[in-house]
């Protein structure tokens, strides 16, 4: 390329403090903040303005809280850091960007591959929509493949961002970002299950197989032949549950997309995955945003259609 383009810009606007020694109180700062979220994520989207370019666009107004005190106070006495603030803020624009786009999704509680993933994800379909910038579907090309079918794609940078903004380190989430010559891949979900199984989860699925038996010949010469019989799985082998929510939702989709209904109904009835109140809240999201005619979006569907089968 032999222009330069500008792909984005950040604009930062200091005012005097009006009060310099005036000391908030925290519980009025928690109060305020995700009425001020509020206010400015709708706004964005109708800009345009989605993904990782969202999330930052939100500092601004967050930081304005925070810093029109020259110190923020527990009811202990005990100054609040900026550190500690900005966990809050991260958790408020998540929740705020979730909501945004189904409304009713809490983020609380998830861990940062759930928040990382949601936010991927939105900013994937904003891209698709033309409605943002550096998203691509993998294998969504012309060679007929299904949208997502090797993961989803975003130039690193806008990951990046993504992940910045989170708090969240790509390079510590090799289980499910592929980071490869300017790109950051989400990995599918069926090259999660090495990570997400055992080797003792794995076995053979209901069927037929040919195994080669010794025989003999009618001159009585020994001979290997193939013979058919039939293999069942082991009823009592299931998997152990994922460390996180994610984790346990790309679990239970596996499950389900490998044809392994009692399986799957252990694993949420009796380990009692299906019990947490996180696991269906990050699920719903989770199907709205994964693209229609992959396999995530076929296997998600079908979990959450065992909800109420299962009395869950």
């Amino acid at each position: 390329m032999n222009s330069a383009v500008l792909a984005s810009s950040i604009h930062l606007v200091c005012r005097p403090r009006q009060n310099p020694d005036r000391v908030g109180e925290w519980r009025d700062v928690l109060h305020e903040l995700p009425g001020r979220i509020h206010e400015w994520m709708p706004h964005l989207v109708e800009e345009n303005i989605v993904g990782a370019d969202a999330i930052f666009s939100c500092l601004g107004p967050a930081m304005e809280i925070f810093s029109r005190y020259s110190s923020v106070e527990k009811a202990s006495g005990e100054q609040v850091t900026l550190g500690e603030y900005m966990e809050y803020v991260w958790a408020a624009v998540t929740n705020e960007a979730l909501d945004t786009i189904f409304a009713g999704a809490d983020a609380t509680g998830f861990e940062e591959d759930a928040r990382l993933t949601a936010m991927w994800l939105w900013t994937l379909s904003a891209s698709a929509n033309g409605n943002g910038n550096g998203g691509t579907q993998a294998d969504a090309s012309a060679s007929n493949k299904a949208p997502g079918a090797g993961g989803f794609a975003l130039e690193y940078d806008a990951a990046r961002k993504i992940a910045q903004g989170l708090e969240v380190h790509l390079e510590s989430l090799p289980h499910l970002v592929e980071i490869e010559k300017g790109k950051a891949r989400l990995l599918p979900v069926e090259e999660r299950k090495q990570y997400l199984f055992s080797k003792d989860d794995t076995f053979a699925p209901i069927g037929s197989k040919k195994e080669k038996t010794k025989q003999t010949t009618l001159s009585g010469e020994p001979t290997d032949a193939e013979e058919e019989t039939d293999i069942e799985r082991d009823p009592k082998i299931h998997p152990a549950a994922g460390m996180t929510v994610l984790d346990r939702i790309h679990q239970a989709m596996l499950l389900f997309g490998d044809g392994r209904s009692d399986a799957l109904k252990r694993f949420l009835v009796e380990d009692g995955v299906g019990q947490d109140t996180r696991f269906w809240r990050l699920a719903e999201p989770l199907h709205k945003l994964y693209p229609g005619g992959t396999s995530e979006k076929r296997w998600i569907e079908g979990v959450l259609a065992r909800k109420k089968g299962l009395g869950l």
